[in-house]
């Protein structure tokens, strides 16, 4: 992989070997899958977690972050189920959903193991935040391999989207996967040298508060990768860790109040909601200035955020929409797709 840390894909012709290294943060081991074809030949010394035959015909995933590769390889027909439907904003999905193709799984924690068995889908692609958990368990002792997937844990922005090759390895699409990606690279890529003639480079904070607590991305995020590569000073760039920054108010106040924009200020979409949720907001310079901006509003037609789904998948987006918010003037005809004036 050229970007991407969680994990490795190896061809051995008629069988492949899918190690992810970062399932989930400070996991103690990695895991091994086999990716094996028909009538494939596998050394008898090979040791793997789980065997799955590719290509996968029937697919169950857990996160709308899978959806966006699925819909890109042309085989979103081979999604069967998903916990909470409503949060999938593809059109393509959403098509097969209303077909009544995709079956409703209930909560990521706590599967319908009766509904997922009766579908007996190929593999699942589950994520976990601290571990296997007793819910995968059962379902691998009925007989479904389930894969794990760390895409969340990738810090750089394109190392998030090269996880296309991770899904295109059980469609035996190894070839499309990479250059999907080649594509995506390109742009962002191409975007990133564009932003490199500012003039200038704009202060901007991020987050907002959770029951008195305001919650930044860290230093070593994807999101604070992004923001760098468009052209932005990310006023927490020196920070480090997985997660989250946890904050008080005072604090980012006395740090970011007057940071020239605000990006992603939790789920809000209009600045009246903002001041009723609290006064301090409109302290802040990039409040009074009406220079915050949210991807609160841009939702798929059962209410899911068309970010969370596509934006992993596609930084190179993400990088044009940040750029055109900072340096307008360097994108003057772009319409942003993720990143929208607060209201």
């Amino acid at each position: 992989m050229e970007y991407a840390r969680g994990f490795s894909l190896i061809d051995y012709g008629n069988y492949k070997i899918l190690e992810v290294r970062n399932p989930y943060p400070e996991a103690d081991k990695s895991f091994t899958y086999l990716l094996a074809e028909e009538g494939a030949k596998i050394p008898a010394r090979l040791h793997y977690d789980e065997k799955i035959s590719i290509p996968v015909h029937k697919i169950v995933v857990t996160s709308t972050t899978h959806i966006p590769s699925l819909v890109s390889l042309g085989e979103i027909n081979s999604l069967v189920g998903f916990p909470h439907l409503d949060f999938i904003s593809s059109p393509q999905a959403r098509q097969r959903i209303d077909a009544g193709k995709v079956k409703e799984l209930g909560e990521n924690e706590h599967l319908n193991t009766e509904i997922l068995l009766s579908l007996r889908p190929d593999v699942l692609i589950g994520f976990t935040m601290k571990g296997g958990g007793k819910i995968y368990q059962n379902i691998e002792k009925a007989g479904i391999p389930v894969v794990f997937n760390g895409d969340w844990n990738e810090k750089n922005p394109l190392g998030k989207a090269e996880w296309i090759k991770f899904f295109g390895a059980f469609y035996q699409k190894d070839k499309e996967a990479a250059e999907i990606f080649n594509r995506i690279k390109n742009e962002y890529e191409s975007a990133k040298k564009i932003a490199q003639k500012a003039s200038n480079k704009p202060t901007v904070l991020a987050g907002g508060m959770f029951k008195d607590v305001w919650y930044l991305p860290t230093g070593d995020s994807w999101v604070a990768h992004t923001i760098a590569d468009a052209g932005g000073d990310y006023l927490y760039k020196n920070t480090s860790g997985t997660g989250s920054l946890s904050r008080s108010i005072e604090s980012v106040l006395d740090k970011a109040q007057h940071a020239d924009y605000w990006i992603s200020p939790s789920g809000f979409t209009r600045y009246k909601a903002l001041k009723d949720a609290s006064r301090h907001y409109t302290k802040f310079d990039a409040f009074q200035n009406k220079h915050i901006y949210t991807y609160g509003g841009v939702k798929g037609e059962t209410g899911g955020l068309l970010f969370f789904e596509l934006a992993p998948n596609r930084p190179d987006i993400v990088l044009k929409d940040l750029i055109h918010i900072f340096h307008p003037e360097l994108l003057p005809d772009y319409k942003n797709t993720f990143y929208k004036p607060m209201q």
